[in-house]
């Protein structure tokens, strides 16, 4: 009762946040830096920023990849604290590891090698992991099979993903021999969900009442439209999975893992995504409302995605505009789409994350050439702000991605170099000082040197090698140009 207690308490704070009028925003760049390697962030996850101010993610060590034909580095989840960014390490024998999410406990948990092969697949297997407040890594299993991985994990430390088990499966994702369960590990053990009829299922969200949000395959039949079983999102609460069905399409889906995965749950059971519909040739964004799955539409094209809900209920996703001409993200609010546009000279955005406050981070780009241009913050009564405006001048860091935003501010992302390395960065919130001696810029600040780069991302080789990351991408997306257009959402 004291949590039920609590979380209503947040939405009464949360809808008089929304009456605010947009603030002048400062704030301070932090290079997070590398772990030894060229390039930090470009790996299967994002860099995260915690409640608390730190930042999770992946960066290259100086070891040279065996697995790479070229320029390319072992890569290790890490955790950057008060000005230092820490190795985190893997798993004894492991090579590589990713950092996918933390809780409010530093509970820190991803993936890693083990230094073994998959002999049904002939890669190296890829294990769940949680790494302890003191730095200790813990080996989660697997359900029989030979991987596992783990995509989120509330302030309980309740741990939810994707486990293999030992039954050949001929409807397995690509990479993947055998069944893929749904697993919530709590108390040392790995419990299986189960699935809603068919061979395999996933969990990618969980929030502080238990509940936890996947996806599953219906049943074992594959349809005339993908040749693939039909898949659903489900909602999973004390014991029983529920079937929320989809837009009337064979492939629905609560949005993404990592990144995104856990906030695409709310702490009222409220779940988004996106859905074919009819014919399977279209998708759109949905939203679980606790009762009924809600098609919330485009802005005038056929094709969407909803990637994050917070608890005032508000969603931010992105979307095709009139004749699929472009993309845009998008704030869902009270059953209006607001489109947010883009950075002035791009034609295309996509929202990445939001946080309480519904501020939303993302990158704006050129729907030409899909390749992201500007990392951009939009808050409630103001516009898109290039985060380059807070990049000081003597800085030759370019930010493509503005990643995740925390609820005090805080947005972790990408920085590019002009060598085309990538680094982690993180923008602090400043005073209300005008002063820029303390290494503070305003949104008023020209962004010089920045808005006509055109960047690309390096070849992203460090998660080819787990079969766990993105398993529904190709099925789901097959001829949707709302993903072409949108790298970051097959990372």
């Amino acid at each position: 009762m004291k949590r039920i207690a609590i979380t209503f308490g947040l939405l009464a704070l949360l809808s008089g946040a929304e009456q605010l009028t947009a603030q002048t925003l400062r704030y301070r760049l932090i290079d997070l830096g590398t772990l030894g390697g060229p390039n930090s962030t470009e790996g299967s996850q994002a860099p995260i920023v915690t409640d608390t101010g730190s930042v999770i993610g992946v960066a290259d060590t100086s070891i040279p990849d065996p697995f790479c034909s070229s320029d390319c580095f072992i890569s290790h989840a890490f955790l950057w604290k008060k000005g230092t960014l820490n190795d985190l390490g893997t798993i004894p024998g492991g090579s590589r590891s990713d950092a996918i999410w933390a809780n409010r406990l530093g509970l820190i948990i991803g993936t890693s090698e083990n230094g073994l092969i998959n002999p049904l697949v002939g890669v190296p297997e890829n294990r769940a992991v949680l790494w302890q407040k003191d730095g200790r890594i813990i080996d989660l299993g697997t359900l029989g099979g030979n991987d596992s991985s783990a995509f989120a994990i509330n302030n309980h430390g309740q741990i939810v993903g994707g486990a293999l088990n030992d039954i050949p499966d001929p409807f397995s994702f690509p990479g993947l021999a055998t069944q893929a369960r749904a697993f919530l590990w709590q108390n040392g053990g790995m419990r299986d969900l189960g699935t809603l009829g068919g061979p395999d299922a996933f969990a990618t969200s969980i929030n502080d009442r238990g509940q936890i949000a996947g996806i599953s395959m219906t049943d074992s039949t594959p349809n005339a439209t993908t040749g693939f079983p039909t898949f659903h999102p489900f909602l999973w609460e004390n014991g029983r999975m529920l079937d929320l069905g989809s837009l009337g399409g064979t492939q629905a889906a609560p949005e993404g893992d990592g990144l995104e995965a856990q906030h695409a749950l709310n702490n009222r059971g409220w779940v988004v995504g996106a859905s074919t519909l009819s014919g399977d040739s279209t998708t759109h964004p949905f939203l679980w409302d606790g009762t009924k799955l809600l098609d919330l539409g485009t802005l005038g094209g056929t094709f969407g995605v909803a990637r994050a809900v917070n608890d005032a209920g508000n969603v931010a996703g992105a979307a095709t505009t009139a004749d699929d001409e472009a993309v845009h993200a998008f704030l869902w609010r009270k059953g209006k789409m607001i489109d947010l546009g883009t950075i002035d000279g791009d034609s295309c955005s996509l929202a990445h994350f939001m946080n309480a406050s519904s501020q939303i981070v993302g990158s704006s780009f050129d729907c030409a050439d899909f390749v992201e241009l500007h990392g951009f913050v939009w808050q409630a009564g103001g516009q898109m702000i290039d985060l380059n405006a807070f990049v000081p001048p003597e800085s030759d860091l370019t930010i493509t991605d503005g990643e995740t935003i925390n609820d005090r501010g805080e947005i972790a992302g990408s920085g590019m170099l002009p060598n085309g390395a990538f680094h982690a960065i993180l923008l602090v919130p400043c005073g209300s000082n005008s002063s820029d001696s303390d290494g503070c810029r305003d949104a008023t600040a020209p962004v010089a040197g920045h808005n006509n780069n055109k960047v690309s991302r390096p070849t992203q080789h460090k998660s080819a090698t787990n079969p766990f990351m993105r398993p529904f991408g190709n099925s789901m997306t097959r001829g949707n140009p709302l993903v072409k257009s949108l790298p970051a959402l097959t990372r």
